[in-house]
């Protein structure tokens, strides 16, 4: 990591903005996520949870990077199961910002009852894959052709972490 990094810190709604603006760097790589357009502020304040959202800054508080995490289920069964988001700048890959996000990640969830964090990874998205498996995360299988992008049947590579915390 350079030094131009400097600050992990909880997200803010004010940081809105700039989550989204990273969010649609992700969708115009076809590497990210299945959405094809941004979602509203409020949208995307509403599917993931309260805590378990973090971002990176560099020296000029810009925001380089974030990760949050959102439900997989209304069930109470299902509770502490948690689906990893994490986007970074683009201008930004390759620094260890990633890394340094997921592991935030990972212990915010872990103090706030998450035991079980979930991704499903396009397998073309090498970077990312490896950045889960390096945090903890293990394959779980292939959902094969399981959403249509462009027209195009894609595939995801299911990754987990389980919690070394008994809850």
């Amino acid at each position: 990591m350079t030094e131009e990094f400097y600050e992990i810190r909880p997200m803010r709604d004010e940081d809105g903005p700039r989550i989204l603006e990273i969010f649609a760097q992700g969708i115009k790589t076809k590497q990210a996520t299945f959405d094809s357009e941004v979602p509203s502020w409020e949208q995307w304040d509403t599917t993931h949870h309260r805590f378990g959202r973090v971002v990176l800054l560099n020296v000029s508080d810009t925001v380089l990077g974030w990760a949050a995490i959102k439900p997989t289920s209304n069930r109470a069964c299902f509770s502490g199961v948690a689906e990893v988001s994490i986007y970074l700048d683009t201008n930004y890959l390759g620094r260890g910002i990633g890394k340094i996000l997921l592991k935030k990640l990972i212990l915010e969830s872990e103090s706030n009852g998450i035991w079980t964090l979930q991704s499903g990874i396009f397998p073309e998205n090498k970077a990312s894959l490896a950045l889960h498996e390096k945090c903890g995360f293990r394959v779980v299988g292939t959902r094969s052709k399981v959403g249509k992008m462009e027209g195009k049947w894609r595939d995801i590579v299911l990754l987990e972490k389980r919690s070394d915390i008994i809850f």
